[in-house]
């Protein structure tokens, strides 16, 4: 599993497959965020497919759905929601991780408004 550190609370990474779950759990995340909107790809799992493995090997899941080119202002504030309601470390995907670590620095600029 890669994924790339940004904070000691949040990392990012290219899209999780089921079967990667497991070992971010061990890894010491307390939870993952899926910023890909269902059906984006035809070989990504489904938000409900993720949630159900995350929850089985227990991990908190959210799902902040961003289309690319598309982040909102909500979005920033439940990314930044999350964050805040999070018992640990995060690890936030998306195709690339590229959405997610914009999600994340827009997160820390208005927190600072």
């Amino acid at each position: 599993m890669n994924y790339t550190r940004l904070s000691d609370q949040v990392a990012v990474a290219p899209q999780v497959q089921l079967e990667e779950l497991r070992e971010i759990a061990s890894s010491g995340f307390a939870g993952i965020i899926n910023n890909r909107p269902d059906g984006e790809a035809p070989e990504q799992p489904s938000s409900q497919e993720l949630e159900a493995e995350a929850k089985r090997v227990g991990l908190a899941y959210w799902h902040i759905p961003v289309v690319p080119g598309e982040m909102t202002s909500k979005d920033v504030a439940n990314f930044r929601a999350v964050l805040a309601a999070a018992d640990g470390p995060v690890l936030a995907f998306c195709r690339t991780g590229n959405r997610s670590t914009a999600l994340w620095k827009a997160a820390q600029f208005s927190s600072l408004s």
